[in-house]
């Protein structure tokens, strides 16, 4: 199980939460924060500091957002397991659902 990132995010980009967190699994894109599946420790330190309540553990993500687990998996389809954010900066580009979301307030 890990947490994931969801719809209040996009065109919010609040970045306390990569600030909090201890692996630096959250990583960038132009519209929305996506945390990796597979450096997720599973701490929670993300999730109390978002500003939106967008973060949610997986098993508690609100009904209406649960594509944004797969949205958040499918992400890192092409850049892996880059072990670190930090290591990357900004991925310019996003998940397709995200980028085909009307901007958000």
């Amino acid at each position: 199980m890990t947490y994931v990132i969801a719809l209040p995010c996009v065109d919010l980009l609040d970045k306390t939460c990569i600030d909090e967190c201890p692996v630096d699994c959250i990583y960038e894109g132009e519209r929305m924060l996506y945390i990796h599946p597979d450096e997720c420790v599973d701490c929670g330190a993300c999730e109390p500091v978002c500003p939106v309540q967008a973060i949610s553990f997986e098993a508690d993500v609100p009904p209406q957002w649960r594509r944004f687990y797969s949205v958040n998996v499918e992400f890192f389809a092409d850049l892996g397991s880059p072990g670190g954010a930090s290591r990357v900066g900004k991925i310019r580009k996003d998940h397709p659902l995200v980028a085909s979301l009307p901007p958000q307030r």
